[in-house]
């Protein structure tokens, strides 16, 4: 137990869940895989990203039984629909609001369960809150959402971010669902949905789509690549160095010797474009246009953004700060090689590399010094070695 908590009425909690389940037996699994762990920290009810679900005993004192099975049934929908593993894919100031990001992810899940006929507690946030579209994901919903003020935390296991009534991973005692077991679970819930479904029941329409996507995934590759590239600039950035160029506030302390301070240094990036002639135009662009989107969105351009179009030779180098300014040249044969290596050799070398390539082409033997993100333009190309972060792009 967390916090100096009055006695839980789990009588009536794990009522409440049994009811859930009986009403919604698609949703049992997710239900009864959730661990109860009563705290006096958390306003209602929350669950961290390992399945635990916090509870107020006051809070289940004062909430008759049928909006607790709604209750129930909200916080599952948050590990169901791995919000805080898109959350973490948010850019990091759409991050940092973490209240902000549960609201948008409220409006996601309430609009289907109250479409379901499911009772829940006053003060539930819908679309029609904000005068928002209903039907939509979390990440359409949080341009039209305010700062989130005091609203409610459904904790880590919504937002991603750390709350206060956390056990997270280092209490060995604690029970938790790994991330394994996790995608387990939503894909038996998934196929209990599909089964119930073609059984005439009743389903909303966003449960029905995120059973689809689960059972019949298509990947949204400009998210996965904006992930890839935000992470791997968050890493190159978090490379603190040393530097005698602003003395230490420590200095003064210690007569006759100056201390270096710690920077973070910004990261440089260099984007190797292939311009063989097996790649096609249309694809490329738009690979190349979310790269830059991303880079100007975390504030790397002008002369950190070096783009050299390559196809056997390096034909063109260049530092750009618009995707108008690249110059693409090429034709000819494919070694990315080439381009990694003249990249990785410049007098100010870059801390992540990214290549838009087919695929078809050459690869260095061993890792490069620095991150180094495949691009891949279309479905046919052979793999990238294993060190290599490895993107899909479709050409339709």
């Amino acid at each position: 137990m967390t916090g100096h908590a009055p006695d839980l009425d789990r009588t009536k909690l794990l009522a409440a869940r049994f009811r859930a389940a009986s009403e919604r037996p698609y949703l049992a699994s997710a239900l009864y895989s959730l661990s109860v762990v009563p705290t006096t920290t958390v306003p209602t009810m929350g669950v961290d990203r390992y399945w635990r679900c916090y509870v107020s005993p006051a809070f289940v004192d004062a909430t008759p039984v049928e909006e607790l099975a709604g209750v129930w049934i909200h916080e599952a929908a948050h590990l169901l629909r791995d919000h805080h593993g898109r959350a973490d894919l948010l850019a990091p100031g759409l991050r940092r609001d973490r209240l902000r990001v549960n609201i948008a992810q409220d409006c996601e899940i309430n609009d289907d369960l109250i479409a379901d006929g499911l009772s829940l507690p006053a003060g539930r946030v819908t679309p029609a809150t904000y005068d928002l579209p209903p039907g939509r994901l979390f990440e359409e919903y949080l341009s039209g959402v305010p700062a989130s003020g005091g609203a409610l935390d459904c904790g880590s296991g919504a937002h991603g971010e750390p709350a206060p009534w956390d056990l997270g991973d280092t209490d060995g005692n604690a029970a938790r669902v790994t991330e394994a077991e996790a995608k387990a679970i939503r894909r038996h819930t998934a196929e209990a949905m599909r089964a119930h479904h073609r059984g005439r029941g009743n389903l909303p329409a966003g449960w029905r789509r995120w059973a689809e996507q689960v059972l019949e995934p298509t990947v949204d590759w400009r998210r996965v690549l904006a992930g890839a590239v935000r992470e791997a600039l968050s890493w190159a950035s978090g490379a603190a160095d040393y530097t005698y160029h602003r003395p230490s506030r420590r200095g003064p302390a210690l007569r006759g010797v100056v201390l270096p301070s710690l920077r973070r240094p910004l990261p440089r990036v260099a984007v190797v474009i292939d311009t063989s002639g097996s790649m096609g135009d249309d694809a490329l662009a738009t690979a190349l246009a979310e790269v830059t989107g991303v880079l100007r969105e975390v504030g790397v351009r002008g002369d950190r953004v070096t783009v050299l179009s390559v196809d056997a030779d390096v034909q063109a180098a260049s530092r750009v700060t618009t995707a108008d300014q690249i110059e693409l040249k090429g034709g000819g044969g494919t070694d990315m090689r080439v381009g990694i290596r003249r990249a990785l050799d410049a007098p100010h070398p870059p801390s992540v590399v990214i290549v838009l390539t087919d695929g078809y082409t050459p690869w260095p033997d061993e890792p490069a010094t620095c991150r180094l993100i495949a691009v891949l333009i279309g479905a046919g190309g052979p793999e990238p070695p294993s060190w290599a972060e490895t993107i899909r792009v479709p050409t339709t």
